[in-house]
Formats: C-alpha cells, sequence, structure tokens
C-alpha cells in the first residue's frame, strides 16, 4: 500500500498500519511529491510495525545532494534491517526544477551516477569520484547499514529499463496497464536472482463507474501529458488514444483533454469496481510478472462520506486475509 493515506495525519497513522498488517498487506511504500518526505511515514512504519517491508517509490535524485541521500537511506535501513528497500528515479521538471529550483539536467545520467554512488556509499566504502554529472571527494557514512538496502530504479522506456536490469536491485514500473507489462519487462534483459518488480497501481475501490472514470481521466490528463510519460504511453503503442488529449493539452483546452480519454483507457490504467473486482484486477499484475504490486489508494465516494473509520473499513476489504477470512 502506498503510504501516507489521505485523510489521517500522520500521528494517527498507528491504527492505519495496524489496519494494514491485520488485513494481509505486507508492505507500506511511500512517494515524494509535494506532501510527506518520502521517509518519515516509512520511518514511522518502521517503529509501529515491525513486520511491514519498507520501500521509497521513489525519492528523486535531484532534491537531495548524493550523501544526504544516502545518510537518508542509511538511517531507515538501520532502522528496519533487512526490511527497507531504496526506489530512486529521476522525477520530472515540475518537481525538480519547478519546486526545488533545482537544473533538471541529463536525468538519464545522473540517475546512473546516484545509482553508482549510493551503492557504493552503503556499503561503506569511502567514495572519492568525479562522475558524468557530479563529483564526490573523500565521502563515508559515519553509521553505514549493517544490512545495505536493496536499490530499486523507477523506470518507463528501454534505457532506463536496460540500466535497472543491469545495474539496480529492481526495477519500479508506474502509469501502465497490466497488459503492459511484458513490454516494460522485455527491455530488462536477463534479470539476477532476487530482483524485484514493483509497480504502483492506481485503485479507485468504488462501483460508482462515473465517478471513478471522472477521477482517472483528471489524474491521466495530469501525469500523462508530461513528456517523459507521453513518450512511454506512444512506446506501449497508445499514440493514436492519446492523440486528441495531446492536441487539446497543447492548444491550452483542459477540459476537452479530460473528455477525449476513452474509458477502456481509463479502466486499463485506473482500477475501479468492488474491494474484490479490484483485487483480481491488481493479481492480473502479478500474474504478468510483478513481485511487488503497490496500490495507490484514491478517494471514494464512500470514504469521502465515511472518513477514517471508512478508510480502514476498506484497506480490510482490499487485503487478502479477507479472502482468506471469507473462504
Amino acid at each position: 500500500m502506498t503510504v501516507p493515506l489521505g485523510g489521517i495525519a500522520l500521528a494517527q497513522h498507528d491504527a492505519a498500519y495496524a489496519a494494514l498488517d491485520r488485513a494481509g498487506f505486507t508492505d507500506v511504500w511511500s512517494s515524494e511529491v509535494a506532501g510527506t518526505d518520502a521517509f518519515t511515514p516509512l520511518a514511522l512504519a518502521a517503529a509501529w510495525q515491525p513486520g511491514l517491508r519498507l520501500g521509497t517509490a521513489i525519492t528523486p535524485v535531484f532534491t537531495r545532494g548524493p550523501g544526504l541521500l544516502a545518510m537518508s537511506a542509511a538511517a531507515l535501513a538501520e532502522a528496519a534491517p533487512g526490511r527497507f528497500s531504496l526506489g530512486i528515479g529521476a522525477s520530472s521538471p515540475v518537481l525538480v526544477r519547478d519546486w526545488n529550483a533545482v537544473p533538471f539536467d541529463e536525468p538519464f545520467r545522473r540517475t546512473r551516477d546516484v545509482l553508482r554512488f549510493l551503492r557504493a556509499a552503503l556499503a561503506g566504502e569511502t567514495v572519492d569520484e568525479a562522475y558524468d554529472t557530479f563529483t564526490v571527494r573523500r565521502f563515508t557514512l559515519e553509521r553505514p547499514p549493517a544490512v545495505p538496502p536493496p536499490i530499486l530504479l523507477a523506470a518507463l522506456r528501454p534505457g532506463m529499463l536496460r540500466l535497472a536490469g543491469a545495474e539496480a536491485d529492481g526495477v519500479i514500473l508506474n502509469w501502465l496497464s497490466a497488459d503492459d507489462v511484458p513490454r516494460a519487462l522485455a527491455e530488462l534483459g536477463e534479470r539476477r536472482t532476487g530482483f524485484e518488480v514493483a509497480a504502483r497501481i492506481f485503485v479507485c475501490p468504488t462501483e460508482d463507474a462515473a465517478y471513478a472514470r471522472a477521477l482517472g481521466r483528471r489524474l491521466i490528463t495530469s501525469y500523462l501529458t508530461v513528456p517523459a510519460y507521453a513518450e512511454f504511453h506512444r512506446w506501449l503503442g497508445r499514440d493514436e488514444a492519446f492523440a486528441p488529449m495531446w492536441a487539446a493539452w497543447a492548444a491550452g483546452d483542459r477540459r476537452g483533454a479530460s473528455a477525449a480519454v476513452p474509458d477502456e483507457v481509463v479502466d486499463a490504467l485506473v482500477l475501479h469496481g468492488s474491494p474484490e473486482r479490484c483485487r483480481a484486477e491488481v493479481r492480473r499484475y502479478a500474474d504478468n510478472g510483478v513481485d511487488v504490486p503497490i496500490v495507490a489508494l484514491l478517494p471514494t465516494p464512500e470514504v469521502t462520506a465515511g472518513g477514517a473509520t471508512a478508510l480502514l473499513s476498506l484497506i480490510v476489504q482490499l487485503g487478502t486475509n479477507s479472502v482468506e477470512a471469507s473462504a
């Protein structure tokens, strides 16, 4: 499950993490956009629910210096030895350049360089290296983790996917359908033992299809008009399906762009329906090669009306233990 959950304060997430654990969720994964940072929600989970695995999906490679990113990862790995995975990625020009005042230059090479730096630094090595995109002089972690965390790489198109397959411990996929997964995985090359495939999956567990599709369209027009994601979906073969949306967006017609997204594309990228149906659709990702399907839970009319109590009840319905209990 993606954390933190909307509508629940971080200080009250002990109940949310306990509900996730009882419901059969094995992992909590954070992201870093404009809400919480990636590490604080996981630090709380490490203390409150020591049975849960933890991961970032993702921490951008531009918004922290290499040394600070290594320190943050090392601290969480020390707090949750053997239970933490560090997911990194390039992020986007809006988040990096517009919101954090950092140039978004050479994202592929920067991601590769940070991956190589972290591999050495988290192993306790002294790093004294001139990389292509930055230079680090004699950096050594004072508290290297006893169990260095696996490093997963967020990847969309072939170049980054091949880098993940060659140098990372896993890959993080995003904004793709279950049927798209084999296409992405084919670019990884021969995978090493222990290599993990994670995917963030948007889930809106409501039977109000009109609501779910309207929300899905807003998300799709917000994300998939970003150049990197647009090129990703062209590569996946959705050029014809998304061409009207991209044209309307380029013309400044935001409403027209949203209206141009076909229902079948929304349904493939934003899962909706009953909790049972959503769980079955998430299972399709696993069947197609995803080891860690990460649910990104979207607001529903039922949760909006019922608040935190309804949200915790929904978590139970989505969890695998609800299947075992009803079997």
